[in-house]
């Protein structure tokens, strides 16, 4: 069976304001009703495949399995880097969790790109398949059909494209300029490089001897000394820092000479940028893509984008603009410049900006809570449980809260005091009290939580019990 690896560990930047460091793209539901992760898992709940394996951080553990969970994903193995460190140490370290299984063919992919044509794409798989069972390490690349410099680029050694036949590589192409980008798409024999790759265990581990021996050790030591932890395994941490950062091509597949290549025809985007994600998108006669609250009024070539209930945006006369809000932030930038966005984001992040990074939502392995109102001594939040879960049993140093529920039921406890509390019903926690909020309920749990006390930090926590084994904030 083929394993598929799916690389989830990216803070997506350059989609900024929806995609941010607390929450990005893969997580989002960027492209219909489900996120782009959970669109990848999607494609690969099939026959061919064993259960995924998952790369991703500690912060975004707890999404990876909730989103998992929520797509009907069985027994995955979700794999923690201790830090990011580019694709390379985590492709390998994937290759040798599965080292007593040499003929196992892995699918390696990331976990935030669309593709239209599921069944294109499988085709595409397939002549993979042969190739990598036959030894050799394959790459994927899409036909090009527009002049794009966001890309890196494939050339063949055959000029004419083979759609779903592993072909020759002869080099990989930097991101090219707009007149090389015209060549490449004239040329035709030249194909995005799509970041995606599949080989057996054994060849890729093989290369990794040859080619970037300095990254066996410490991913090897990273593998052997990883714990588990709840559903999770945790790469043991120094050994993992020591691995070079470095990424998948540089470190073996442009040194590689025997290399394929097959091309894919099956409506595939990085969505690396909103100009990508305008491309990729259900335009109007106009040219214009429009989602959630949004007015066009005479409008060209334009994506307009609301992610929020309470915000209309309306756009009159535009040509050529990419327009994005967000409760909290805002963009309008030229088309030709969404590229920028990721300089943008951090200069905001310089100044210390809090829209830079994080979002007013705030997700929990247990839900989330937003921010309503924030002011000198009190602030007022939304928390949202999940029915079965709960949060630490804790206490706070500096604050008190109330806790007013609004929907479903929650089972309370303060002190040695455990009492179910129902809608339009009220608790108090005085300050310093031991106390647990859970959902015994079903459906989710909304309450809103008034907190009032000389500091409302999310680290002031004593943390007593925890289902989650976490040591930080709530």
């Amino acid at each position: 069976m083929i394993y598929p690896v799916i690389l989830c560990g990216g803070s997506g930047t350059r989609l900024w304001p929806l995609s941010r460091q607390s929450y990005p793209k893969q997580f989002a539901k960027l492209q219909g009703d489900i996120s782009l992760f959970q669109q990848t898992l999607t494609r690969v709940q099939h026959d061919l495949f064993a259960s995924p394996i998952i790369m991703t951080g500690a912060d975004y553990r707890f999404i990876v399995a909730e989103q998992l969970q929520a797509a009907g994903v069985t027994d995955p193995t979700i794999m923690i880097e201790p830090e990011a460190r580019n694709t390379a140490p985590a492709i390998l370290s994937a290759a040798l969790s599965l080292q007593d299984q040499p003929n196992a063919l892995m699918l390696v992919m990331p976990s935030d790109h669309a593709v239209s044509d599921e069944a294109a794409f499988l085709s595409a798989v397939a002549a993979g398949r042969n190739a990598a069972e036959a030894g050799e390490l394959v790459t994927f690349g899409v036909k090009p059909d527009r002049v794009e410099t966001g890309y890196g680029y494939l050339e063949l050694s055959d000029a004419k494209v083979q759609k779903n036949a592993a072909q020759r590589l002869r080099a990989f192409v930097e991101k090219p300029d707009a007149a090389q980008a015209e060549s490449f798409l004239a040329s035709g024999k030249h194909l995005w490089n799509a970041g995606i790759f599949m080989f057996r265990v054994a060849e890729i581990l093989q290369v990794f001897e040859v080619l970037c021996p300095s990254l066996l050790m410490p991913c090897r030591r990273a593998v052997e000394g990883g714990s588990r932890d709840l559903d999770f395994f945790r790469l043991d941490a120094a050994p993992y820092k020591m691995a070079e950062d470095i990424s998948m091509d540089y470190a073996v597949m442009e040194a590689c000479e025997t290399l394929c290549v097959v091309p894919m025809e099956c409506g595939w985007s990085d969505l690396g940028s909103w100009s990508s994600v305008w491309q990729a998108g259900d335009a109007d006669q106009n040219g214009v893509v429009q989602s959630g609250n949004t007015m066009a009024v005479d409008c060209e070539d334009t994506l307009l984008r609301s992610e929020s209930d309470e915000v209309e945006l309306v756009g009159i006369g535009l040509k050529n603009i990419t327009a994005i809000a967000m409760g909290d932030a805002v963009l309008v930038a030229d088309m030709r410049q969404t590229q920028a966005v990721k300089s943008a984001v951090a200069s905001l992040k310089a100044k210390q900006v809090k829209q830079a990074e994080t979002f007013p939502k705030d997700h929990r392995p247990w839900g989330y809570f937003e921010t309503l109102s924030l002011g000198e001594r009190f602030q007022v939040k939304q928390i949202v449980v999940h029915p079965g879960a709960a949060l630490s049993l804790q206490s706070h140093m500096h604050r008190s809260e109330h806790w007013i529920v609004v929907h479903g039921s929650a089972s309370v406890t303060v002190d040695e005091d455990v009492k179910l509390i129902s809608e339009n019903e009220s608790v108090y926690i005085p300050l310093g009290a031991v106390h647990r909020l859970e959902n015994p309920g079903k459906v989710p749990l909304h309450l809103i939580e008034v907190q009032t006390g000389a500091y409302l930090g999310e680290d002031d926590i004593v943390r007593y019990e925890d289902i989650y084994a976490r040591d930080k904030a709530a």
